[in-house]
């Protein structure tokens, strides 16, 4: 080092080395500050920071998080309506696949990118290309006009920009939580978090039917440009963190090859599979293509010098269960967040802002059970009872859901999202905790970058074999019930993509499209309960680690574990 570094880097640097001089070991661990400096240092606590600092870098991560969490929730309600504007409903899934897939690709390199550049710069260039992502998909009727092409081709494109920014947005958030705040003190804090989720949870559905109704969809892409320029002034002022600069590579080539298996995987699943036929020349193509290339990842990863994804990680059987698990309660969890507003609208008849209504029962839903489990694990220091008691109840949920018929009472649905949301509410937060609990401080970046890699490759994953179930079993009943049908069929083929327009078809055709929508989505839904007994299996298997409180450092509590010492030097 050329210039002095703040104590918080001298300890890391120490820790990762394994040694540390007595000079410093002696220093005391208290708050400083460089006159004229705002840098927040460490806390009296020396690893950690104290309540007042947390506050203040917490203010900066939940403008960010802000902006990546009402994306998510303010584009649901309004898909039907861009679909059908656009291009059909049969390309729905991909406008949500296309984000899913760009920011699970783009998770890993953001997380190690902001280990050489550090978190601040990172999180406002990640900023900075959601907003170009938001712009393209706000204009995509102006910008498929200049350019002569589809308008659904450029608003996925759009989604795939809004995606890289997202991806950095989330996984960089976390990883400094998981930096400034003790796990055994983390679930005092997940309020503030849940309120960031839970804000936009209510917000977005709201906003999006209110835009898509009254000012036109294109606005719910548009409101991000004013929060996004908010979030960047506001992480300018609040988000002042120390960073070591580390002199480490990308590892270029397990990231292209880890993408290109994702990639693969959700062409077979959303494209090759329902269009070209499942054990089609291009399907199996593309399943010889996943696998060779997650071989080639594999290989590539035992070898880099700085991997994306370290593969001695996956020795931790907390850190296996809790990724895998994450990964498998993404299906389940966008196959109610997208698929639900889907039957509002096609077969309730519900307009976009009256669906983004109906669906704050889920909202109220992961607000309670997130806040409340957050706060029995700051308690109790405990925290497996509630991936457990998640996936019974998404499970539960997900059978309900199937059984929906075209007439359900609403108070039954609603009911139906309450036990949906409580579940997810349980398993959000608490898989994140538990894998930054397990490993060493300096591997915190990449632990967390895995976890919301793997959870947005299981939704990604997830959301283009449901959407991709929707559509052929959709195809399949109304065929179904208009050859079993009485009297003259329609005269020609019965136009299902716009799904405002159901509500104008004449009789008897209105009746088979309901009824067929409405079988479609329940299968659509008991697809998934298979993976939630999965994961449900794997929550009793897991470890629980008690989480760690101020005085119990990371880089201590695998003291005389060579394989986890050897972790520490890979990455924060």
């Amino acid at each position: 080092m050329t210039s002095p570094e703040p104590r918080r880097a001298l300890r890391e640097e120490e820790s990762s080395a394994g040694s540390t001089s007595p000079a410093r070991r002696a220093e005391p661990a208290v708050p400083r500050r460089t006159s004229g400096s705002s840098d927040i240092v460490p806390g009296p606590s020396g690893d950690y920071l104290s309540h007042r600092q947390i506050l203040v870098v917490l203010g900066g991560l939940m403008a960010g998080m802000f902006l990546a969490a009402l994306d998510q929730s303010i584009v649901g309600v309004a898909l039907p309506r861009i679909t059908s504007e656009l291009g059909g409903l049969d390309k729905l899934s991909w406008v949500v696949t296309a984000y899913l897939l760009t920011s699970t690709a783009a998770t890993p390199l953001w997380g190690k990118i902001s280990d050489i550049r550090g978190r601040r710069p990172m999180f406002q260039a990640a900023i900075v290309v959601f907003l170009i992502g938001s712009l393209i998909c706000g204009f995509s009727p102006e910008i498929a006009d200049f350019l002569s092409v589809p308008g659904i081709n450029v608003m996925i494109a759009g989604r795939a920009v809004q995606g890289l920014g997202g991806g950095g947005l989330m996984s960089l958030a976390l990883a400094v939580i998981g930096d400034v705040i003790p796990p055994r003190e983390r679930g005092k804090y997940q309020g503030m978090f849940a309120a960031v989720f839970g804000v936009s949870s209510v917000a977005g559905p709201l906003l999006g039917g209110w835009f898509t109704d009254h000012l036109g969809w294109e606005w719910i892409f548009f409101i991000n440009i004013p929060i996004g320029v908010a979030a960047l002034i506001v992480t300018s002022m609040a988000l002042k963190l120390h960073h070591v600069r580390r002199s480490v590579s990308v590892d270029y080539l397990g990231a292209a090859t880890i993408v290109g298996a994702v990639t693969s995987l959700v062409l077979y699943l959303s494209w090759a599979g329902p269009t070209e036929g499942w054990l089609s020349t291009t399907g199996m193509g593309l399943l010889v293509a996943t696998v060779v290339l997650i071989a080639l990842f594999v290989l590539a990863e035992s070898k880099a010098k700085e991997p994306i994804i370290p593969l001695e990680l996956f020795k931790h059987w907390t850190f296996t269960s809790n990724i895998t698990f994450a990964m498998i309660m993404g299906i389940g969890m966008f196959g109610g967040l997208i698929f639900l507003p889907i039957y509002l609208q096609a077969v309730r008849g519900f307009s976009a802002t009256h669906s983004g209504l109906a669906m704050l029962p889920l909202v109220v839903g992961i607000f309670t059970t997130s806040i409340g489990g957050g706060q029995i694990m700051a308690r109790t220091g405990r925290y497996k009872w509630m991936p457990v008691t998640g996936a019974a109840v998404v499970g539960a949920a997900l059978v309900a859901f199937s059984r929906l018929e075209v007439d359900t009472p609403y108070y039954v649905i609603a009911l139906i999202m309450y036990a949906f949301g409580s579940g997810l509410g349980f398993t959000m937060q608490v898989v994140v905790t538990a894998v930054q609990n397990s490993v060493n401080r300096r591997h915190m970046g990449v632990a967390t970058a895995s976890v919301t890699f793997f959870r947005s490759m299981g939704g990604a994953i997830g959301t283009a074999l449901l959407g991709a179930i929707l559509n052929i079993r959709l195809k399949h009943y109304l065929s179904e019930i208009v050859g079993a049908a009485q009297g003259p069929g329609p005269a020609g083929p019965i136009q299902t993509n716009d799904v405002t327009a159901i509500r104008a078809l004449p009789e008897p055709i209105r009746s088979w499209v309901l009824e067929a929508f409405t079988r479609a989505m329940d299968d659509v839904f008991l697809v998934a309960v298979p993976f939630m007994v999965v994961a449900l299996v794997i929550a009793v298997t897991m470890r629980e680690k008690p989480l760690k409180g101020r005085s119990q450092h990371s880089d201590s509590a695998t003291a005389g574990a060579s394989q986890d010492s050897e972790l520490a030097s890979m990455a924060r």
